[in-house]
């Protein structure tokens, strides 16, 4: 397992969580990735930003999709992410209580599932097959139920996602 910056006390009492790469393998099997990408919800992107200078992080980049790269003084990479969609504040305090092995707060399945849906990149497409495949009814019943909440003209595109992924896992 990749050991990443634990970010805590940084950015205490800021609510963020891991989502990307290092959050997929709470879900499925870990997979490569060169940065550590989290969320902080809008409201509190100032203040992250902030604490994050304070603590001696290195601003060095502004991110497509909102938000903006760090480095650490040896040189990790980790990519601030703005949680600006109205799910973001229930996302973030689910993730609080649902941590990696390193202990990081980690994105719940069904709001990552959703984040990587709405992304649509090739990519993120993979890691929903992959998570889904491993998921039991259990927990692909709570990502029914956030698609169904936020995004359900793709409740079609999440039921064959769910089907390949358990074809691919099996």
């Amino acid at each position: 397992m990749l050991q990443w910056p634990d970010l805590t006390g940084v950015l205490s009492p800021v609510l963020w969580a891991v989502v990307g790469a290092a959050a997929t393998r709470l879900y499925m099997p870990e997979r490569f990735t060169r940065d550590l990408d989290i969320v902080v919800g809008v409201k509190d992107i100032e203040q992250t930003y902030r604490k994050l200078h304070a603590a001696g992080y290195t601003r060095v980049g502004t991110l497509s999709i909102g938000g903006s790269r760090w480095e650490t003084a040896d040189g990790a990479q980790i990519d601030v992410i703005e949680g600006r969609d109205p799910w973001w504040p229930a996302a973030l305090y689910e993730a609080q209580s649902n941590r990696d092995d390193q202990g990081l707060p980690v994105l719940p399945l069904a709001y990552l599932t959703l984040m990587k849906f709405n992304a649509s990149r090739t990519i993120d497409l993979g890691d929903i097959t992959r998570m889904l495949g491993l998921a039991d009814e259990a927990a692909l019943e709570q990502v029914r139920s956030v698609f169904r909440q936020y995004a359900p003209e793709g409740m079609d595109d999440l039921e064959s996602l769910i089907v390949l992924g358990k074809l691919e896992m099996q």
